[in-house]
């Protein structure tokens, strides 16, 4: 068994190391969200957290961990006997981001319940983390259908296996601890707001801080176990510390005026619901505790707000996590305690001996430079993308998006195969049942008609004499379902002068942004080729982080010719190598421009040419016309034309647009159901 790397050996990171013994004093702060940068040791301090963990007493042979103390009435190995008991060390059980359903939840014996009628369960990794951790490195890469069972498990405390009748229940109770690279995509708000606090961690820039952070990992890599011998008296006070803060934990008093300034800075800061003020409460009593104090104060107050809530702060995807410390310290000022005593004082650092610090700072944003009509600003291109003096040829500089809104349903047409999401039809492990069929491989969702249906049939020649149904492994039939997937939606934006108009290109980001919005919502891979002057360029690589794509089409700049028929191909390649990483997940093409195609030779001929590729190879493909004026050459909907696409403008992109709803895409080469 290897060695782990102690976790009081993790340079620097106070609040990652601070939020995480704050769960260990108090587990019912609700687990950890840690986000950061790879090669931050994120997973290093995780996986160090469990050997400091104190050990609990487990009804001896239970495999659910009931607590000999209160053990589970409905426990299925149960009913227990309260005074044989063991010790164990706290376990920390990782969920693989790859994991099946029956790997988190358990497994039932589906033949022998329907044969027997006994309840033959194999317990999952939720029942394995029952009173401990379970840790999902890479947690906002997991799948919808897990995120789900890890929500129901949460909220109830208890975990549910239903299978055509047959019901197994077991307490699942764990601390949730997540780690996660933002540029990889976002988290569901539902399961977001299931950890207790976030931190954001970023590698050191001292140079000093990141020597040491070398020697370390290297002494420990030549020599696991005498390095760990090396740190063990502090894990060791560590471990006592921890234990200490447990006991005097239910001593704490949380006082009204702490407890005001609690909820009026979460009334500030417009956070949804009652659980941060909750979690709020529970982080700065485990702060007090953890400092040694009975009383909780105003610093407990600002750090638990800190920790408690950057990721419930936040109204779309695209706003960074984080908090105004000055608008927290005037709200903490003016609901400052009025207890009188220990409340009304400050303490600049709860944990002068241990970790503490601060939370992140916002991120400013640009200014916000309102358009004020559809004609170019002092400075600006014109449409034929001339550039004034002052600027480089053709280019101007990045307009704000318009407000978002919410977009019609575009979806690609047939039935696919790719990865569970939430847009177009698929066959999916989850969804409605459509038919049945033999099993490939372990049987997941039993079809029980078809495998009756199956078995009845042969019931007289294998000797059935009781009421039980003689089923063999031959007869279980598998359940086909039909559900939705995630596709990859490829954004290419014309960015050239004649979409140079300041209001004109603020309408055209919105509408791009509004349909990001949409594809995190539907859990799709997104990627951005722009084009103008006379080169087009991936300006995001295919990607789950809409973050990421809004971020940069929020500093696209514009002006120049319009290389229609080289963003086009850009396009195209990009398919081409994404069909060869993840062939099973099929593309949505969004061409968001006017039509126009200039420079080169014969720029119009050529675009064409190259839209037909798309229409070839069956790729579903939309047009957003962003045509203005009073004269219109419907240029976008002849490109739509040659794509074998569906052109819409602007405004009947709008859901609440009465244009005409937007169901599926059309593709010249439909694919088959």
């Amino acid at each position: 068994m290897s060695t782990p790397f102690p976790f009081t050996a993790v340079v620097g990171q106070d609040d990652l190391r601070l939020a995480l013994l704050l769960n260990a004093v108090s587990p019912a702060v609700g687990g950890v969200l840690v986000r950061g940068e790879k090669g931050t040791a994120k997973s290093t301090a995780v996986r160090a957290l469990s050997a400091l963990l104190p050990g609990v007493d487990v009804v001896t042979g239970c495999r659910f961990s009931c607590d000999p103390a209160v053990p589970d009435p409905a426990c299925p190995d149960g009913p227990h006997e309260p005074t044989a008991f063991e010790s164990r060390p706290a376990r920390m059980v990782e969920l693989p981001v790859g994991a099946s359903e029956d790997r988190l939840v358990g497994a039932l014996d589906i033949e022998r319940a329907l044969a027997e009628g006994v309840k033959a369960f194999e317990p999952g990794l939720l029942a394995d983390a029952h009173r401990g951790i379970l840790y999902v490195d890479e947690v906002n890469l997991l799948h919808d259908h897990l995120v789900d069972l890890l929500l129901d498990a949460a909220a109830m405390g208890a975990s549910y296996v239903e299978r055509e009748g047959v019901s197994v229940r077991h307490a699942a109770r764990f601390l949730l601890v997540g780690t996660m690279n933002p540029e990889e995509g976002e988290l569901r708000p539902q399961l977001l707001d299931r950890f207790g606090l976030t931190v954001e961690v970023a590698a050191s820039r001292e140079p000093d801080q990141r020597v040491e952070v070398v020697r370390r990992r290297l002494a420990h890599d030549d020599d696991p176990a005498g390095f760990a011998a090396r740190w063990a008296d502090e894990e060791s006070a560590v471990r006592a510390r921890i234990v200490a803060a447990r006991a005097l934990l239910p001593s704490v008093r949380l006082g009204d005026g702490p407890l005001r300034q609690i909820a009026a800075t979460c009334a500030a800061f417009e956070v949804d619901g009652m659980r941060a003020d909750i979690v709020m409460a529970r982080t700065a009593t485990a702060l007090a505790a953890w400092a040694g104090r009975t009383e909780v104060i105003a610093e407990d107050v600002r750090q638990a707000a800190l920790l408690a809530l950057p990721h419930r702060r936040r109204r779309n995807p695209f706003d960074a996590p984080g908090l105004d410390e000055d608008k927290l310290d005037e709200t903490l000022e003016e609901f400052g305690g009025s207890d009188g005593g220990p409340d009304d004082e400050t303490d600049p650092d709860p944990d002068p001996d241990g970790p503490g610090g601060g939370g992140q700072p916002p991120e400013d944003g640009p200014d916000d430079g309102s358009p004020a009509g559809d004609v170019p600003a002092q400075g600006e291109p014109s449409d034929d993308g001339q550039a004034p003096a002052g600027q480089g040829a053709g280019e101007q500089s990045p307009v704000r998006a318009a407000e978002p809104f919410r977009t019609k349903m575009l979806s690609v047409p047939g039935l696919g195969e790719g990865a569970a999401g939430r847009r177009s039809r698929a066959r999916t492990e989850h969804g409605r049942t459509t038919g049945s069929r033999r099993p490939r491989g372990t049987l997941t969702k039993l079809h029980l008609a078809a495998t009756v249906q199956a078995a009845a049939p042969h019931q007289l020649a294998r000797g059935r004499s009781g009421r039980g149904l003689v089923v063999r492994r031959d007869d279980l039939r598998q359940a086909t379902r039909e559900g939705r997937e995630g596709n990859l939606v490829l954004f290419v934006v014309d960015a050239s002068g004649s979409m140079a108009a300041r209001q004109r290109m603020s309408a055209v980001k919105g509408a791009v942004l509004s349909l990001l919005l949409d594809a995190y919502q539907r859990r799709d891979k997104v990627g951005l080729v722009t084009f103008r002057g006379s080169t087009a360029e991936v300006a995001l690589p295919p990607t789950s982080s809409v973050d990421a794509a809004a971020a940069r089409l929020e500093s696209l700049p514009t002006g120049g010719r319009t290389p229609l028929a080289a963003g086009l191909l850009r396009a195209h390649e990009v398919l081409r190598v994404e069909r060869l990483r993840d062939a099973a997940r099929r593309p949505l093409v969004v061409v968001v421009t006017d039509g126009r195609a200039t420079g080169g030779t014969e720029p119009v001929a050529t675009a064409g040419r190259a839209a037909r590729l798309f229409a070839a190879d069956g790729v579903a493909s939309v047009v957003v016309d962003c045509e203005s004026g009073p004269v219109r050459l419907g240029l976008a909907g002849q490109l739509a034309g040659e794509l074998g696409g569906t052109p819409v403008t602007l405004d009947a992109l709008r859901a609440d647009s009465i244009a005409g709803l937007v169901r599926d895409v059309q593709g010249t080469s439909r694919r088959a159901a």
